[in-house]
């Protein structure tokens, strides 16, 4: 910390030098004697300087004061920039940015986040200020807590902020890009558990029917088998998505709302991303099952917005872990969750019809195309493929 004795005493060079005191407060001192105090700070990402007063008629309390008085000022400053200083702030107006391409729930883990390990640390800090060392000190304590694939993605978004930041001006370089190199790296990812021959496949549904489960459930259970769909997707079902006689197929098919699909926000609300599933003859059976459950046949004397798998008389989704429970009480802890339906799926199907089938079992899945060209002028979705696989896939499972 410099002091007023320090100050007086300073002696002009033959080149201008700094006595520093605190918060980018100097004095400079040049070849010509004079002693001006000046404050270093950082507006839009970049390093800026403010000249405060001569010294001696401006002491060293003065100039402080004055130091504080500049900053509180950059504060509220209406301009845009100064609002966006710290990491923190750029940081949620880049959530912001991308709030329409993100799903709620993906945006809600973004946030949850950065506000758990990097706001605590660095969140207050001006962006041109952050070091890389400071960032990998946070990525180390994710990863000593064992969440190592959360730490690279963490470090992703934090390399998506700074990207961010530079577009705009706001930061200079990105301290995130190159933090990889110093992490451990992601273990291997777990795939979920899951059967991978009709033959199994078979008996965990054999099983379920004995295990104990409200009829919806069972119900749901077989359904999601029968139609490889994601979870959600069969617990929000509702009568009205079901077409008795689609255009698209020639026969019953179920619309999944592109809400209920695994996709970019921006394309929850587009009718286009809908899923197709042809309803093979046993998925007709279990809806049949499904609507004698609630007084009705094919769906006729149902309201379109009912449930069609519900836990109370057609108001409330059956839970999100009831299907794993019940497959756990039939004895199949760890070796198949509801998820699993997918991929056992795809591999006794794969197997089953041979490599020409494989990009239609993809579209089956509500799999993009890899090729982003391909996904946008290939509109033909294989729906006669698909069809034919659901056909296949429902008779070996009913055996």
């Amino acid at each position: 910390m410099l002091t007023n004795a320090a100050a007086k005493a300073a002696q002009a060079t033959d080149r201008a030098f700094k006595l520093y005191d605190s918060g980018g407060l100097f004095l400079l001192v040049t070849p010509t004697g004079t002693k001006s105090w000046r404050w270093k700070f950082r507006r839009a990402g970049r390093e800026q300087l403010k000249t405060l007063g001569r010294f001696p008629e401006l002491n060293l309390a003065q100039a402080r004061a004055a130091r504080d008085d500049a900053r509180a000022e950059l504060a509220r400053a209406q301009d845009g920039t100064a609002a966006l200083a710290t990491f923190a702030d750029i940081a949620r107006a880049w959530h912001a940015h991308n709030l329409a391409r993100w799903s709620t729930v993906h945006a809600t883990d973004v946030m949850a986040s950065l506000e758990r390990d990097i706001f605590p640390s660095i969140g207050e800090k001006p962006i041109g200020d952050i070091r890389p060392a400071e960032l990998l000190t946070a990525m180390r304590s994710i990863e000593e807590r064992g969440c190592r694939a959360t730490a690279s993605r963490l470090r992703q978004r934090l390399s998506a902020i700074f990207g961010f930041a530079i577009a705009q001006d706001l930061a200079e370089a990105d301290p995130a890009a190159q933090l990889g190199r110093a992490m451990s790296g992601t273990a291997l990812v777990q795939p979920h558990p899951a059967l991978t021959s009709i033959e199994d496949c078979r008996a965990l549904l054999a099983a379920c029917v004995h295990a104990r489960a409200a009829a919806p459930v069972e119900l749901a259970s077989r359904f999601l088998a029968l139609t490889a769909v994601r979870l959600d997707a069969v617990r929000g079902m509702r009568w009205g998505e079901i077409e008795w006689d689609c255009a698209d197929t020639g026969r019953p098919a179920w619309r999944v709302p592109p809400a209920r699909m695994k996709l970019a926000r921006v394309k929850k609300s587009e009718p286009r991303f809908a899923h197709l599933v042809p309803l093979s003859a046993p998925a007709l059976e279990v809806l049949s099952a499904a609507a004698e459950i609630q007084g009705a046949q094919h769906g006729q004397s149902i309201d379109p917005a009912q449930l069609v798998f519900a836990a109370c008389a057609g108001t409330a989704m059956i839970g999100r872990g009831s299907i794993g429970a019940m497959y756990r009480r039939a004895g199949y802890a760890g070796r198949h969750v509801p998820h699993g339906w997918r991929s056992s799926f795809s591999t006794i199907m794969n197997d089953e019809l041979g490599p020409e089938f494989r990009a239609a079992i993809d579209r089956a899945l509500a799999h993009s195309p890899k090729d982003k060209v391909e996904a946008a002028y290939n509109r033909s979705g294989m729906i006669d493929q698909r069809t034919a696989i659901f056909d296949r896939w429902g008779e070996l499972l009913a055996g």
